[in-house]
Formats: C-alpha cells, sequence, structure tokens
C-alpha cells in the first residue's frame, strides 16, 4: 500500500469518527427537541394553519409593493428544489433497509415538528434580510444569528455557518448530486459519466448564471413537473398492491415500537437504530432545521415574514409527510425490503416489482435526474449566499462558474470522501442555526401571532 493510500484511508477513518460525533444522538436530539419545543412554543401552528399555508403556497396573489426577488411560490419551489432529491429515493431506501419499516413512523413524526422549525427558520430570515450592493435581498441564518447579542461568539456562528453552507454547496449540494446522474445514467442508459457531468455542468450554468430570479423561473416550472411525474409512477404502483397498503400502514406502525426481526435479507433492527434512521433520513431528506431553505425564503415578495414562514413550512409537508411516504409505501408492499438491497437501488427493485423490469429502473433513474438537478440550482443559491456574506457580490459570477466545473468533476469522481465531508457539514450548520432558534424564540412567537390581512388567497 502507497503512502498516498494510507493516508487516504487513515483520513477516511478520522473522518468518519468526526461524522459518527456530530450526526450522533446529541444532534439528532437537539433536531427533534427544538421542533417540539417550537411546537409547543407555537400552539401547534403548523396544525391549525396547514390549510392556510397551502393556500398560500399555491394560490397566493402577489403583493402590490412588498419587497424582494422572487414571488411566494418560486421561493417554495427554490428550497424544495433543493430538498426534494436523493434522499427522498435512496434517503428513504435506506432508513428502512437499515431500521426497518417502523422507521418510517419516526421520519413521519421529524417531519411534522420539523414544519415548526421551518417556520421558525423562514420567519426570522424574511425579518432580519437586508438588500445587498446589486439591489437584491439577503438573508438565511447568518443573518439571524448576529441578532442574537452584541457578543463577538454571535458573529464567529454567523461567519462559521457561512462557511460551511459554501462548503456544503460544493459537496452535498454539487458533486454528490452530479455523480448521482452520472450513475443513474450510466447504469441504465449506458451513456459515459463525463458526457453526462458536461452536459449537467452546461446545463446548470445557463440557469444559475442567471441569478435568483432566474432559478426561480425554472424551478417553478420543473419542481411541480418531477414532483407529479415522481407521485403519478408511485401511485400507479400503490393502486397494484392496494391490497398490500393496510399491512404496511400497520407493520410502520407495529415497528416503530418494537424490534424488527431478521428476515430474507433483512438482519433486523432494534428500536434505538429504527429511530436513529428515521429521524437521521428525516431530517437529510427535509433539512428541518439545517438552516439551508431560509436563505431561499429571504428572497420571497412580501410585507410580512409570518407569510412566507407559512409556504416555507409546506416544504417540509411535501417533501417529507408525501414524496418520502409515497416511497416508502412502495418499497414496504413490494416486499423488497426483505432483499437486502439497499439505496436507490432498493427503490429501483421495488418500483421494477409493480411496474416490471425496464420501467421501474427507468421511473427511478428519471426521478434520480430531475431530483438532482434541482438540487444542484437550490444548493448553488445557498452557496453563493453564503459566500456574499463572507466575501460581499463581487466573487459571485466567479463563485457560479466554478460551481459548474465542479459539476463536471463530481461526476467523474468517487465520492466517499466527498459523502462524509459533506454530511460533516451539513450538521455543523445545524448547530449555531438550532441554537439561534431557541434563543430568538420569543421573536419568533410574536411574529407568528401576528395576523395576515386577508391572506390575499384568490377564491
Amino acid at each position: 500500500m502507497s503512502l498516498v493510500t494510507r493516508h487516504f484511508f487513515h483520513a477516511m477513518e478520522i473522518l468518519k469518527t468526526l461524522n459518527s460525533y456530530i450526526w450522533g444522538w446529541p444532534l439528532i436530539l437537539l433536531l427533534l427537541g427544538t421542533g417540539i419545543f417550537l411546537t409547543v412554543s407555537l400552539r401547534g401552528l403548523q396544525f391549525r394553519e396547514l390549510g392556510t399555508a397551502l393556500k398560500l403556497a399555491f394560490f397566493r396573489k402577489r403583493e402590490s409593493g412588498a419587497e424582494g426577488d422572487i414571488s411566494h411560490f418560486q421561493a417554495l419551489m427554490t428550497a424544495l428544489a433543493a430538498t426534494v432529491g436523493t434522499g427522498n429515493i435512496a434517503g428513504v431506501a435506506t432508513a428502512i433497509a437499515v431500521g426497518g419499516p417502523g422507521a418510517i413512523f419516526w421520519m413521519w413524526l421529524t417531519g411534522f415538528v420539523g414544519m415548526a422549525t421551518k417556520f421558525a427558520e423562514a420567519i426570522l430570515a424574511v425579518k432580519y434580510r437586508i438588500k445587498d450592493d446589486q439591489g437584491n435581498m439577503a438573508g438565511g441564518p447568518m443573518f439571524y444569528i448576529e441578532q442574537i447579542g452584541p457578543s463577538k461568539i454571535w458573529k464567529i456562528l454567523a461567519v462559521s455557518f457561512a462557511t460551511f453552507t459554501v462548503i456544503a454547496s460544493f459537496g452535498i449540494g454539487n458533486m454528490v448530486q452530479s455523480n448521482s446522474v452520472a450513475d443513474a445514467v450510466e447504469r441504465v442508459f449506458h451513456f459515459p459519466p463525463l458526457a453526462t457531468g458536461i452536459i449537467l455542468g452546461v446545463l446548470t450554468a445557463l440557469v444559475i448564471l442567471g441569478g435568483i430570479k432566474s432559478i426561480g423561473k425554472v424551478t417553478s416550472v420543473l419542481v411541480p413537473v418531477m414532483v407529479c411525474f415522481y407521485f403519478t409512477a408511485a401511485a400507479v404502483v400503490l393502486v397494484l398492491n392496494f391490497a398490500e397498503i393496510p399491512a404496511a400502514l400497520l407493520l410502520i406502525f407495529e415497528k416503530a415500537f418494537s424490534p424488527t426481526s431478521a428476515t430474507g435479507g433483512f438482519l433486523g433492527a432494534t428500536i434505538m437504530i429504527t429511530i436513529r434512521m428515521g429521524v437521521a433520513r428525516g431530517i437529510f431528506s427535509n433539512e428541518s432545521g439545517l438552516g439551508s431553505s431560509p436563505i431561499a425564503a429571504a428572497a420571497a415578495q412580501t410585507k410580512c415574514p409570518k407569510t412566507q414562514a407559512l409556504v416555507s413550512m409546506t416544504q417540509t409537508f411535501i417533501d417529507t409527510i408525501i414524496v418520502c411516504t409515497m416511497t416508502a409505501l412502495v418499497i414496504i408492499t413490494s416486499g423488497e425490503w426483505t432483499t437486502g438491497l439497499t439505496g436507490a437501488e432498493l427503490t429501483a427493485a421495488s418500483f421494477t416489482h409493480g411496474l416490471g423490469s425496464s420501467l421501474g429502473g427507468i421511473i427511478v433513474a428519471v426521478g434520480l435526474i430531475l431530483f438532482a438537478y434541482s438540487s444542484l440550482l437550490g444548493w448553488s443559491y445557498y452557496g453563493e449566499k453564503g459566500l456574499e456574506y463572507l466575501t460581499g457580490t463581487r466573487l459571485l459570477v466567479h463563485y457560479r462558474m466554478v460551481f459548474c466545473v465542479v459539476v463536471v468533476l463530481g461526476a467523474v469522481s468517487k465520492l466517499e470522501l466527498v459523502w462524509l465531508f459533506s454530511d460533516i457539514m451539513n450538521g455543523l450548520m445545524a448547530f449555531p442555526n438550532l441554537v439561534a432558534l431557541i434563543l430568538l424564540s420569543g421573536v419568533i412567537k410574536k411574529e407568528a401571532f401576528k395576523t395576515i390581512e386577508g391572506h390575499g388567497v384568490m377564491e
């Protein structure tokens, strides 16, 4: 073994250990605990006002004279673009493959309390956003962390959050996504990864070089199309497996509170593993508490922080409660979760079980391509806003160009190291953001109970 190889494996072991600490029970409990705390503090707002939130998201009239760069809907679609990704296909499958069907119950719980967290993030992002020297809105955790107090520690944490966001945008938001696309295209359509990377890099450049307005326009078309495509395909499978759905739901609730025995290729899971996988994969899917999506919320055209906060919380509902649930039911009703498969391979096998060998694989491959490409667009905006906070607007064009080049590199790279490093950056983003949400909960509560006059909803 060469010296370089030894150093690589040594670095991998260090990162694995660090990742296990960062994404261990303390962070999971902090994420879940913050969501529960905000749910109680806001008196279950995510349940009481979900209907209003969905009306605002999909039927909202533009507010005349409201500042912002993109509409409520475009801000929601940009955030959904970043979160509806590989986690909805591979992440759900991994949760079931490792934790058993009961993991989905804990994923649901994470989603429901995560809606309160998402609401809180967005309300602070809009309240404390600023206008940059190019006339565009800038906001997110790095801005509201500063509002905690005058101590230098909050400025340091704000800078840290922005730095972690920039780094994560090149990892989980870029190389991981382009590699997922290249792998799916090569496996199903036998297309070379380099060619896929180049095409993907060009398509990304065509959108992100135009900034948030261009991203908002594209995602407002792309995200509804991809979600409807995937939802329809899953719905067809579930109609074919309709008789198995009651048993699947019963299994989810039963195994949420009892160990899952080994069966077939499934090795079995303890209750603790089931909870950990459900919560961790749920957070990975909807990103509630990580602080990424409020960056997009801050760009919305609105006069009232609560309005966009209600719209933003529907992101978690759509992502986890709808899309992830469809994937989970397809996998469980197919029975493929007992075969020992995991990740996207398990999801593909489950769709294949219902739709046939060729069509099932194509649907998952196309879903991965659309989901991963949309994540590239959403995360490019998160990364550039993090960079803008650190250096101003002078480097944004250069960032966008580098981002597109890295898309190509990601398509042809081995990414185990990138995955680990990205996971660590995501975890480090969460800590200062969650601290800010707890310490600013009084501000959140005050804004949350303001009345939105008329709602501006079309009948």
